[in-house]
């Protein structure tokens, strides 16, 4: 096996799995760990993986994106605390966006449920959990829907969301940089986002640990347009204290 088969087969393992150990990888694909540190030191530098304390995840790309159904089996610990301390930050607010994806459905169903809200959402499966609710009135943004995240997209979804004024908008992003900003693999998806931005009167941003650091193809936001960013304590809290220097309270739970 070449070193760029090698590269390959780490690559492709670590997008189905969602990561990949180094010892793992050594002992499957009969090298030294050395070896598989180096392959995953060249694929951080292409911008495909992040490498953590023993192996690596995959970034999410223009041409790689997870689906929700794998987003609702990764992480979930950390993205349960991350939505209840991001419902807790509602405030007054009474219009309300969600963003498409996982944690911001887990916030969407932690907000309260003993006052009245208008959620507008681009997620189906969001729409559908919180319609059931007696006090939610729920706006679904119309467009094209994605497959993999179940959530519309497109002209429809901006044209709609560009006529409101939200008073608070739970954001998600696939990649959060201090440097680039908020991204995002795929540009229909990075509109919506922008213009839930450019609607909403206060912004939140949720996201796990992971999503730091990582840079994805279309930016959509900078971190300075958001008053709050909720994440888990694997995020340093050196690195916290630099998100924070760029405007945003950051809260780790």
């Amino acid at each position: 096996m070449t070193a760029e088969d090698r590269r390959h087969a780490i690559l492709t393992a670590a997008r189905r799995e969602g990561a990949v150990q180094v010892v793992s990888l050594a002992e499957k694909l009969a090298v030294s760990l050395e070896t598989v540190r180096r392959d995953l030191r060249v694929l951080e530098d292409h911008g495909l993986v992040r490498r953590t304390h023993g192996g690596a995840y995959p970034v999410e790309s223009a041409g790689y994106e997870t689906t929700l159904e794998a987003r609702t089996v990764r992480h979930v610990a950390e993205k349960a605390r991350i939505a209840r301390a991001a419902a807790e930050l509602l405030g007054e607010a009474e219009t309300v966006f969600v963003d498409e994806g996982f944690t911001p459905q887990l916030i969407a169903e932690a907000l309260p449920q003993d006052r009245p809200l208008t959620v507008i959402t681009a997620s189906l499966a969001t729409a559908s959990v919180m319609a059931a609710r007696d006090r939610v009135q729920v706006l679904l943004l119309g467009g094209r829907v994605r497959g993999g995240t179940l959530a519309t997209v497109d002209h429809w979804a901006t044209e709609m969301l560009a006529g409101f004024v939200i008073d608070l908008a739970y954001v998600g992003a696939n990649g959060i940089s201090r440097e680039y900003g908020l991204t995002t693999p795929d540009p229909a998806v990075g509109e919506v986002k922008a213009q839930a931005v450019r609607s909403a009167r206060r912004r939140i941003l949720s996201g796990v640990h992971t999503k730091f650091g990582a840079v994805s193809f279309c930016r959509f936001a900078e971190v300075r347009e958001f008053e709050t960013i909720v994440t888990d304590t694997a995020l340093s809290s050196a690195e916290a204290q630099r998100y924070s220097l760029l405007g945003p309270q950051v809260i780790r739970v």
